[in-house]
């Protein structure tokens, strides 16, 4: 079987749906950095990120069948799918265990890491606009965007970090994914 090097993305997910390790293999090479991206700014940690990717793509692989075009496009699905998977990485009691127990040099090296690949990997999501898409927003919508989708903060953690009220959060983030939606539309 040849790799496969140009799809449309109904083709993709059609072969996907059935299955198609060729296209399986093309939706990781053309996807896991930016998807990477997304679950580096929630994870913080290189090697978790990594084990995060894994989980995504098997669940990508695994659940194709769930995915319904006409909610969405297959890019924005596999970021929800992202943004999920780090998030309960995240929470997971494993981790906050680990993360407790670790040394001081450690966690310094780790941000240190953290920040070097993030910067690399900013680079590799804007290709696709996102950065630039952002940067249109309002900034206190631009902030709670970043918060929620990339920082991995619920709704009412945003609200408790900023001192705002739960209810300003909602509507500004549904005003904020309001108007991303009309760009990308515009854009599209």
């Amino acid at each position: 079987m040849s790799p496969i090097y140009h799809i449309s993305e109904d083709d993709l997910i059609s072969l996907l749906k059935k299955k198609d390790r060729r296209a399986f293999n093309y939706l990781y090479d053309n996807y896991a950095g930016a998807l990477y991206g997304v679950v580096i700014r929630i994870v913080s940690h290189k090697a978790y990120a990594e084990e995060v990717i894994q989980n995504i793509f098997v669940k990508i692989w695994n659940h194709m069948n769930l995915f319904d075009h006409t909610k969405g496009r297959l890019y924005t699905w596999m970021i929800q799918i992202a943004r999920n998977t780090a998030i309960d990485y995240i929470k997971s009691k494993s981790v906050q265990n680990e993360q407790k127990n670790q040394s001081l040099p450690d966690i310094v090296n780790t941000t240190e890491a953290h920040q070097f690949v993030q910067m690399d990997q900013v680079e590799k999501v804007d290709f696709i606009g996102l950065k630039n898409v952002l940067g249109t927003l309002k900034p206190e919508w631009r902030q709670l965007i970043e918060m929620a989708y990339y920082e991995g903060y619920t709704q009412q953690e945003i609200a408790e970090h900023l001192v705002i009220p739960l209810g300003t959060v909602k509507t500004r983030v549904r005003a904020a994914l309001l108007q991303l939606r009309e760009i990308l539309k515009e854009n599209g």
